[in-house]
């Protein structure tokens, strides 16, 4: 009698489980997005300044860097679904905690708490990959990224009057709700996967620590990257710090024995390769995502639309529909043809968009025509090129190579909104209250171009479907 034991293979989900994990993307993405829209309100209503503005405005997103390779790193060592859960238990709190924040420091403590969210994708991919066949599992990570592209953009449309009609404490608890319904459903409906690493093995404290002070300067060089003029000292000290947190943490996870983020596996071609493309991408898509808002509440005296902050909600929806369909496309799509086709094809229309918005932008369907097109393209890409990372390492990494192409995800879209702003910084006339027309012309031919640079990149992929 053999003393080979063998696996039992994982229980196969159905469509209500991924549907819980969709629902799930669609309210994540929705409590992700709320601040956005309102700061000039939560400014009023909490007495901030600008610059505590401003810190509001990016403590989530930083937050969200930090946890994401954490949150697929414990996902791959001990479970996708136990960590979802006790991550969206963290979300849910920081949830409550900013929708009754009396005070500033209050509710940046619940945003730092919902930025645990951003995890939640990767680990969803997990789930996503063990419980389905390799085909599903592309299609269902192409609709689970949709989805939370979704929400994120309902919760830009419905932030603003659900806090002027009820209050800016429901703007958060709404979202909440749903995230906590969501939770209590996947539990439910989602078999438990296997860990794939001992769970004896030991967290990799140094790295988490230099990783995450290594994107904390790196957000705060962003941020202060366009006032370098009046703040050069700081900006250089902060380079400096950067360089150096970012060359020890490269050498402490090369000696680690079970490093957090292994640098290793940046060099591997389908990760940096997925890596590279997604920073450009997002960060092309950031432009367009930053500008338009901007051109359309320019005055209709000048060159702009006068649009107020519903009008121009109203104009992004049609955008936010496309995004949404685009990530089952996508998914879908690489199926069938391969990953390096349905990134080609979403890079040379994302370019071809872009060069649109530079030449004409005079009627707002321009625009919206615009941002339909840009958002369906970066949604095909990120989608091709998340699905591409997590069918081409093997199973026990899918969380950590999928949470590096989304926090180089994040990092593109933060690059591409600062250098916006500082454009359209540059771009304005002194005394005057709107930029130049030519600084809009200016960023989205910029953006046109860094897009087309990428590319290069596409025609190293793998041709074929299987990666």
């Amino acid at each position: 009698m053999s003393a080979t034991t063998t696996l039992a293979p994982p229980a196969r989900i159905g469509k209500a489980a991924v549907g819980a994990l969709g629902l799930l993307a669609v309210a994540t993405g929705a409590l992700e997005s709320v601040v956005t829209p309102t700061l000039p309100l939560l400014q009023r209503d909490l007495g901030m300044s600008p610059a505590e503005g401003a810190l509001l405005s990016i403590v989530l997103l930083v937050t969200g860097a930090l946890v994401t390779p954490v949150a697929g790193r414990f996902g791959d060592r001990h479970g996708g679904k136990r960590v979802l859960i006790r991550l969206m238990a963290v979300v849910s709190t920081g949830g409550l905690v900013s929708s009754l924040a009396p005070n500033l420091p209050v509710l940046l403590l619940g945003q730092v708490l919902q930025g645990a969210m951003v995890g939640a994708l990767p680990l969803s991919f997990i789930l996503v990959r063990e419980h389905l066949p390799a085909g599903a599992s592309k299609v269902a990570i192409g609709v689970v990224s949709g989805l939370f592209v979704a929400g994120g953009m309902a919760g830009t449309l419905s932030a603003g009057p659900v806090a002027e009609g009820l209050s800016r404490h429901w703007m958060f608890a709404l979202p909440t709700i749903a995230v906590a319904v969501a939770t209590v459903l996947v539990n439910t409906l989602m078999p438990e996967d296997a860990p794939r690493r001992p769970d004896g093995s030991r967290v990799d404290w140094p790295g988490l620590i230099l990783l995450s002070g290594t994107l904390v300067t790196l957000m705060l060089v962003l941020v202060l990257a366009p006032d370098a003029g009046a703040q050069p000292l700081a900006l250089g000290a902060l380079v400096l710090v950067l360089a150096g947190l970012g060359t020890a943490w490269v050498r402490v996870e090369r000696h680690a024995a079970s490093p957090m983020v292994d640098p290793r596996m940046l060099a591997r071609p389908a990760v940096w390769k997925s890596c590279v493309l997604t920073f450009v991408i997002c960060a092309g898509t950031s432009v367009p995502v930053y500008l338009l808002p901007q051109l359309f509440a320019v005055s209709a005296d000048e060159y702009g639309f006068g649009a107020s902050a519903t009008e121009i909600g109203l104009y992004l929806l049609p955008g936010a529909v496309a995004a949404s369909l685009a990530g089952p496309i996508s998914g879908m799509g690489a199926r069938r043809h391969g990953s390096r086709a349905v990134a080609t094809l979403g890079i040379a229309l994302m370019v071809a968009a872009l060069a649109g918005l530079a030449a004409v932008h005079g009627e707002i369907w321009h625009l919206v025509l615009g941002k339909v097109l840009v958002a369906f393209a970066n949604g095909l890409c990120v989608t091709a090129m998340v699905t591409r990372t997590a069918t081409s390492v093997d199973r026990e990494e899918t969380g950590i190579a999928t949470s590096l192409v989304l926090v180089t995800r994040v990092l593109g879209f933060a690059v591409g909104v600062q250098v916006s702003g500082a454009i359209l910084t540059a771009g304005t006339p002194a005394g005057a209250d709107d930029p130049a027309e030519s600084a809009f012309v200016v960023g989205f031919v910029l953006a046109a171009v860094v897009t087309a640079l990428s590319l290069l990149v596409t025609r190293t992929l793998t041709k074929g479907v299987e990666e």
